[in-house]
């Protein structure tokens, strides 16, 4: 009996060492978001998926943006690395694809994707095979002050062309207000003036050429133009002082502090802003207006061209199945449509766009319907070599360190290295 009797607790203990081994099933997500309410939103997710799957935990690990993207190429090379991972998709996701580090996910996710918007899904796709899952779409556009516009007499509303916009910056700076704030230590946030420029003088087929190195390429007319017309606005000195020194955090909350006018914001910005203010209040929704980037004279591309991201989720080579149901499960109907409500983004399920409640996120979900040209950042769609050099090139002719004609010739220069 004492022989039977350990054999039946030594069953016993290896299927509680089974169970034990089965409920350390880990799903590492690294994210980047710093307004706490939304990650309060994401971990009551994760706690849920964790009650409804037993045996499975999902960690959140953070890393600030800008260090996400410097430490990014070394964290996919790490034996521990996350099993989910932030994305901006485009051309660093393909280098991501090419280097062999992520997951094609096409079989588990299988029809899923149909619930989500095709041209979102369609950035994470390569080649046929899905590599992500989209989370959110975003478009740049200016968000402004309405008192301190009115303060200037300044009317956001009739700001449609760049005059009009280098106006409203003259205007403002005779009523003694910093017209507009930018993290310019960061860079991104200043190639959004030259990328943006660049889309409304030349639309998609300049792009397009560029890409195929016709017409100079990005040392091409567009390009300069861009880079002039950049300059033009740096030369009014729109900027609060020190702008090369501040982070797009620092930026953000400068503004909604009520310090500056205006900030060329990522839509979900319109919502962060007061999570980085002073008084955790911000800009409150009735003072904060938005308008489209505008309109340079003798512009090549729509007015309805928007710029912005289309944003997701890798998972990682390696990474359990469970990483890939983790985020069908983030990313339903449910869930978009409390983050949608709260306007912490433009979602990607199909039909949670419904319950976004503030006026800009309505109408920049309205705005990336109708646009049929969709420019993902340039940074993050020319992959991350020449991505960096876009961001260098526009940070040095906003500090007048560069010549436009000499960043366009520096972009042209590394796209062509590159390919």
């Amino acid at each position: 009996m004492g022989y039977l009797r350990t054999v039946v607790l030594g069953a016993a203990g290896l299927l509680l060492a089974a169970g034990a081994a089965a409920a350390q099933t880990t799903v590492k997500w690294l994210h980047i978001e710093q307004n706490p309410a939304q990650v309060k939103i994401w971990d009551e997710v994760a706690r849920k998926f964790e009650a409804q799957h037993p045996g499975v935990k999902v960690e959140m690990q953070f890393l600030e943006n800008e260090a996400y993207k410097a430490k990014l190429p070394t964290i996919l090379q790490s034996s521990d690395k996350p099993h989910i991972l932030y994305s901006w998709a485009g051309g660093v996701l393909k280098a991501q694809i090419e280097a062999g580090v992520l997951e094609d996910i096409t079989a588990p996710v299988g029809a899923y994707k149909d619930k989500l918007s095709a041209g979102a899904v369609e950035a994470f796709t390569i080649d046929g095979k899905l590599y992500g899952l989209p989370h959110n779409v975003s478009q740049v556009g200016f968000i402004y002050n309405k008192d301190l516009f009115a303060k200037a007499g300044v009317d956001g509303a009739a700001i449609k062309s760049w005059d009009d916009l280098l106006g409203a910056v003259k205007k403002l700076k005779a009523a003694g207000i910093t017209p507009i704030t930018v993290g310019g230590g960061d860079k991104w946030p200043l190639h959004f003036y030259w990328t943006h420029l660049a889309v409304r003088l030349g639309g998609k087929p300049a792009f397009e050429a560029a890409l195929k190195g016709q017409n100079g390429g990005f040392e091409g007319e567009t390009f300069q133009k861009a880079g002039e017309l950049t300059k033009q606005l740096v030369d009014l000195e729109p900027f609060q002082t020190g702008f090369l020194g501040f982070k797009n955090q620092q930026a953000l909350g400068f503004f909604a502090d009520g310090k500056a006018a205006m900030n060329l914001a990522i839509s979900h910005h319109s919502t962060t802003q007061r999570a980085l203010a002073a008084d955790k209040k911000g800009v409150p929704e009735d003072k904060l207006g938005w308008f489209d980037f505008p309109m340079p004279a003798g512009g090549k591309g729509q007015p309805t061209d928007t710029l912005g991201g289309v944003n997701g989720w890798i998972v990682t080579k390696g990474a359990p199945k469970e990483a890939v149901g983790f985020l069908q499960f983030f990313i339903s109907d449910d869930v978009q449509r409390t983050l949608a409500a709260q306007n912490f983004l433009i979602p990607t399920y199909k039909g949670a766009e419904a319950t976004l409640s503030t006026a800009i996120m309505q109408n920049v979900a309205k705005n990336i319907a109708a646009s049929k040209y969709h420019q993902n950042f340039y940074d993050q769609d020319l992959g991350p070599s020449v991505g960096r050099v876009v961001n260098d090139a526009t940070a040095e002719i906003a500090g007048g360190s560069m010549t436009p004609k000499q960043a366009a010739k520096a972009i042209q220069d590394a796209f062509k290295q590159g390919n």
